[in-house]
């Protein structure tokens, strides 16, 4: 098997389905508090959620709101790279905290990444001396949100 290749995604059934949603509701919850709900064994249960983590047909993880993390702004960048790889640019950009997401595109840009701040002041900061500094970014174009209408973090493709 490729060593890039996904693992084969289990069939899921009810009875996985339920752990996801069960846990998409409290991922802190117990193993112990799992079976109970769904009157099974605890080491039903455990079996289950870490077949279906190795399959990476769920992942438990913790997830902060930008907002009640302190963060007023959200922007979303497109960025043209010249003279270097966007991927080297795009690495460099992933190292910056404030940055939660940075994808090589084909289209406008050559990158487009989401960041938040504080407020103005530290939005400047981050666009005018730690973006747009790094070596082969030649062009920005920021758009920051006024509104945020959907953010939901704990999106999952589920196929009935």
């Amino acid at each position: 098997m490729n060593a890039m290749a996904r693992p084969i995604q289990p069939e899921l059934d009810e009875t996985d389905q339920r752990i996801i949603e069960l846990l998409r509701g409290d991922g802190r919850r117990s193993y112990r508090a799992l079976a109970r709900q769904l009157s099974l064994t605890e080491s039903t249960v455990r079996a289950r959620v870490r077949r279906l983590e190795r399959s990476n047909a769920m992942r438990v993880v913790a997830v902060t709101d930008f907002e009640a993390a302190g963060y007023e702004m959200l922007v979303a960048i497109g960025v043209q790279v010249e003279g270097r790889p966007p991927l080297e640019v795009a690495e460099e950009l992933a190292q910056i905290p404030e940055i939660f997401s940075v994808n090589v595109v084909i289209g406008s840009f050559d990158i487009e990444l989401l960041a938040v701040a504080e407020d103005q002041d530290a939005l400047g900061e981050l666009i005018g001396r730690r973006i747009a500094c790094l070596p082969g970014v030649c062009r920005l174009l920021p758009s920051l949100a006024l509104e945020v209408v959907k953010n939901q973090p704990d999106w999952v493709p589920f196929h009935d």
